[in-house]
């Protein structure tokens, strides 16, 4: 009987050891693949941005938070949130004079539409963290540093113009905006020029090159207004403490849609991936005790169009924004970058705050951004809530991965076990996170 007694105390020891270690809430991968599956089917066409296919999916998003249990946001009807956008477009050619010199073949990338004039200074370098100041207003740069590190040095640096060699890598990045240059807007609360940046080819850089001090006019092509509709899918997960303040979890639900020629951009990685995570994240956190703090859940529409759902939520929020203490996104998980740690992300502004540090520390398979020259802290749905002063990151799979705007980026190249398994890393921390007094906070100079 004794021994009866004690197999029986071993077998329950062990069973409760069992359910001890197991993880209070399992992301199933089957429900990541249904989602998947659905979002970069041939059905969406690729979630192109304002669009009714991205209206299509930001439904789908309304009906899984719905069935989670999650509420439409505070003053909201729905779980749908229209974003009427009136966005401003360049129609035709940039073009350069420097006196008898008038330039053709001119790619404009970004621009805030003024004209301008100025003196063609050259870098003297080939890497964009060399540059110093009084390098003057027009500023001509070659080298294998991606246009993006160039741009972030130059706008530093007070530059008002930067033109880059075309190269295989401008063309790639040109492509990866959607082959369309962007109007540059900046922050209201802190209103300043930015740089023009444009690429031209060898033959007229060189030719500009040879022209180093003489005056240069640039001329940005004309402005169109276009007013479209983009769609925000929003969840609302009560806290039981009005003022413990509000979480924000997002991703952005909208791709490229389809080619002229019928190739469909799915986007599986970019970003359904992201969206799947906001989504299972709901699940996990609406089936358990009701937390603290109060979550909005949110998929934005309209990032591929210069992240355009994020800036309508950001000055259109259901919540006061002061009662947002911290913005997590998630871009792109859907790959492991083979720099990384295994399951494991990057958070892009790593170092600007406390909050990834907070979230390894509490389990979450996150590490620093190893690509800071590529400027992602600025280029996700994050930075319209930091530029608001909200601590808000983004946290990515394979940010450089080479399906990354391409036809590829399809269901067969999406990592199944490694996105279930950072979905998993973050239940618990984000569990915690929405019962803790933790508030994130921007380091030194960390706040945009």
């Amino acid at each position: 009987m004794r021994k009866l007694r004690s197999l029986l105390c071993l077998v329950l020891t062990l069973a409760g050891a069992a359910q001890a270690q197991a993880p209070a809430h399992a992301v199933k991968p089957e429900w990541v693949s249904a989602h998947l599956n659905f979002l970069a089917s041939d059905v969406l066409q690729g979630r192109k941005s304002a669009s009714r296919d991205e209206l299509v999916a930001a439904t789908y998003i309304a009906a899984q938070f719905e069935s989670y249990g999650l509420k439409p946001a505070p003053g909201m009807q729905s779980y749908l949130q229209s974003a009427p956008i009136t966005q401003h477009r360049f129609a035709g050619a940039a073009s350069l004079t420097s006196g008898a010199l008038r330039a053709d073949g001119v790619t404009l990338f970004l621009s805030d539409g003024q004209s301008l004039s100025g003196r063609i200074t050259l870098a003297g370098t080939e890497d964009p963290k060399a540059l110093t100041a009084g390098q003057g207003e027009v500023l001509l740069a070659s080298g294998s540093a991606p246009p993006m590190a160039w741009f972030g040095a130059a706008d530093k640096l007070g530059a008002r113009l930067l033109i880059l060699r075309e190269s295989e890598q401008t063309r790639t990045a040109f492509a990866e905006m959607g082959g369309e240059p962007r109007l540059l807007r900046s922050n209201p609360a802190k209103p300043r020029q930015r740089p023009a940046l444009i690429s031209v080819p060898a033959a007229l850089f060189d030719q500009l090159a040879a022209a180093h001090g003489q005056a240069l006019d640039f001329t940005p092509p004309k402005v169109a207004e276009v007013t479209l509709t983009t769609t925000n899918a929003i969840g609302y997960l009560a806290g039981s403490d009005p003022k413990a303040g509000t979480l924000l979890f997002t991703a952005h639900l909208d791709h490229l849609g389809a080619k002229p020629n019928g190739t469909v951009m799915h986007g599986a990685n970019d970003d359904a991936s992201g969206t799947v995570a906001v989504m299972e994240l709901a699940r996990a956190l609406a089936a358990g005790k009701q937390p603290r703090r109060s979550i909005l859940f949110v998929c934005y529409g309209g990032e591929e169009m210069g992240l355009l759902g994020a800036g309508y939520f950001a000055e259109h929020p259901p919540v006061p924004l002061k009662d947002i203490i911290a913005n997590l996104e998630f871009e792109m998980i859907g790959a492991q970058d083979p720099q990384l740690p295994a399951k494991t992300l990057m958070m892009t502004g790593f170092e600007r705050s406390d909050f990834g540090e907070a979230l390894q520390r509490q389990g979450f398979r996150v590490t620093a951004d190893p690509y800071p020259q590529q400027q992602f802290f600025q280029r996700s749905d994050n930075y319209q809530l930091a530029r608001m002063g909200i601590v808000a990151h983004t946290v990515s799979g394979w940010a450089v991965t080479p399906t990354y705007h391409d036809a590829s980026d399809d269901l067969a190249h999406i990592d199944l076990p490694f996105m279930t398994a950072v979905i998993q890393s973050l239940i618990e921390p984000a569990r915690w996170l929405a019962n803790t007094d933790f508030v994130p906070q921007w380091k030194a100079g960390g706040k945009p």
